[in-house]
């Protein structure tokens, strides 16, 4: 049996002013080792809670998470967890920052530095090692985040929406960064996104969230060929899975007031 992590019918109930309110039901997830997973759905549908779930960090009311068939549930360090926010600490250096998750595992300052050094010199960092995060341009911030989200060397990185907040410009270029990366390490992703395009040009699924409660709406298949450029994006290939998830995502429900966030600070770094 091919290694991955699975989602088993999760769901999660919330109690809100003394209401209960479900922000996930009967989420069922397959991630396959090495693959690049996309999830995409109204705002409130309960992405955030489902990759909370999945690192650990809140439990589901029912379902739980299978590691090559082994349940995780409620269990953390098994994932990197990125955020939007870089949430790179102000007081220490780049460097510092990107060797947070190794100090954490047990590693000393030098031995850190050996492993980061190389990654920030080859992937657009190199010379800004002992800048602030404030002396950093949004997209280099975001690189930091990464590497030390990559760092701390789990096999399933989730990242969400860690473009969300960066100019256009900067987003494509931080897309082919990430494709890079994700080539170069063989790392299992998945990704949340409110970009339809971004799914589609990094994804080789993207599964479609209904409006809260959450559920599986659809799991669209993105077979076009690796490598890619942003060319790509002009191509009626492209266009016509851009039509197929723009229309699963009109079908939606009303939207309604998220319930995600709270606990999702704590996972920037690791989970």
């Amino acid at each position: 049996m091919q290694d991955k992590l699975e989602v088993v019918q999760v769901s999660k109930v919330f109690t809100k002013s003394g209401t209960q309110v479900t922000a996930l039901e009967d989420i069922s997830l397959e991630i396959p080792k090495g693959r690049f997973i996309s999830i995409i759905g109204p705002s409130g549908c309960g992405k955030s809670t489902l990759f909370n779930i999945i690192a650990g960090l809140i439990k589901p009311s029912s379902g739980c998470i299978l590691e090559d068939g082994k349940d995780i549930t409620g269990q953390r360090g098994h994932v990197g967890y990125m955020l939007q926010k870089d949430l790179l600490l102000p007081w220490r250096t780049t460097l510092k920052n990107i060797n947070l998750g190794l100090e954490i595992r047990g590693y000393g300052a030098k031995q850190a530095a050996e492993r980061a050094l190389p990654l920030m010199q080859r992937y657009g960092l190199g010379g800004f090692e002992h800048s602030y995060p404030r002396e950093l341009s949004g997209g280099m911030r975001q690189r930091a985040a990464l590497l030390r989200t990559l760092l701390y060397d789990r096999d399933l990185l989730l990242l969400d929406e860690p473009f969300g907040a960066l100019d256009a410009q900067t987003r494509l270029t931080m897309q082919g960064w990430l494709l890079q990366i994700w080539a170069d390490f063989h790392k299992t992703v998945l990704f949340v996104t409110h970009d339809i395009d971004e799914s589609i040009y990094l994804s080789d699924v993207v599964y479609v969230l209904s409006g809260r409660p959450g559920r599986v709406k659809a799991v669209v298949a993105v077979d076009i060929e690796r490598p890619r450029s942003q060319l790509v994006m002009t191509s009626s290939q492209f266009m016509k899975l851009k039509h197929e998830l723009l229309t699963l995502l009109s079908e939606g429900e009303p939207q309604a007031d998220s319930v995600d966030g709270g606990v999702g600070a704590q996972g920037g770094l690791h989970a």
